[in-house]
């Protein structure tokens, strides 16, 4: 929509020069274009004087907007499952935003070999092998570490059909219970500070479904329940709890999907955009959400799925 400048008979008299608009052309006050080239606003309008050209508009509208908010430096975030996928392209747009960041996995050389790959990029990577679901394990490794945390990213994504009830709970403990333990072994540290951002990783698995894998499913309507709980929790001490819902994504675990002919069509079919996600199609979200750019949300879960999720 046009300034409403632009429809002030008041306004007409600063405008900078007219150009008399050829008959053939469509004249629609609502079909303006900003030619970033000429640094001129075309403006066809339906009174038929033509175009108008308003260079203190295009000066307005060439201001940049602050990205100061996006700025993570001197944070310190801790992605848990950050060595592959998703989580390895959220620790680096973490870092890209000048975050220091900390990945975890439970192979010490695939640890090692990301977090290498981080620093080889010029950005501040520490790699930590430790089993998110073993207790002992990592209160003894948090209990020795130096820095206080004030983003957390939880990436547990593991899905598996057909499994043995004392499987399934173990992915549930793998998806739900890591989360709420990492959750509750940083807080006290961003309480102090006031301060800090907890990023679940869910998936459109948590409000949907699909037949064959219930305790993934579970695993993420789990991790979507527990973000909006901490967030009620927490709220008050400063820091907030959010959640990523990831769609199709093309990474390394998915690649058998990504060459499977009968789901690149269900990809193509279903989802409004018609592809697979790339892995750095994530980062931003993550930024967003622990960033001060999004300082008063909540208990949200952000669906970065091609629209996969809003489609009847």
């Amino acid at each position: 929509m046009l300034p409403s400048a632009f429809l002030n008979p008041a306004y007409r008299p600063s405008i900078a020069r007219t150009i008399p608009a050829r008959s053939n052309e469509r004249r629609n006050i609502q079909n303006f274009r900003l030619s970033a080239r000429f640094s001129t606003c075309v403006v066809w309008d339906d009174l038929n004087i033509g175009l108008l050209i308003k260079e203190s508009y295009v000066k307005e509208m060439e201001n940049k907007p602050d990205l100061s908010a996006f700025d993570l430096s001197g944070r310190h975030a801790l992605i848990t499952g950050g060595v592959q996928g998703l989580g390895l392209e959220i620790a680096r747009g973490l870092a890209q935003a000048e975050a220091s960041v900390v990945i975890t996995g439970r192979v010490a050389d695939t640890v090692e070999s990301a977090a290498e790959a981080l620093r080889a990029e010029g950005f501040e990577a520490v790699g930590v092998a430790v089993d998110m679901t073993d207790d002992v394990a990592v209160n003894e490794w948090l209990g020795g570490y130096s820095r206080d945390f004030d983003i957390l990213i939880n990436v547990n994504n593991v899905g598996t059909p057909d499994l043995p009830p004392e499987d399934f709970a173990r992915l549930l403990d793998f998806g739900i219970t890591s989360a709420y333990r990492m959750t509750r072994l940083v807080y006290s540290s961003m309480e102090k500070a006031h301060k800090g951002a907890v990023i679940n990783i869910s998936s459109v698995a948590g409000p949907m479904a699909r037949p064959g894998d219930p305790g993934y499913t579970a695993a993420k309507a789990g991790i979507d329940a527990l973000t909006r709980s901490h967030a009620m929790e927490f709220a008050t001490m400063g820091f907030r709890v959010n959640a990523i819902a990831p769609g199709f994504f093309a990474t390394e675990a998915n690649q058998e999907w990504v060459n499977d002919d009968v789901v690149n069509d269900y990809v193509e079919r279903r989802i409004p955009m018609q592809r697979w996600g790339q892995p750095n199609e994530i980062a931003g979200a993550a930024v967003f959400l622990a960033s001060d750019a999004s300082s008063y949300v909540t208990g949200h879960t952000l669906f970065v799925d091609a629209g996969l999720s809003a489609l009847m």
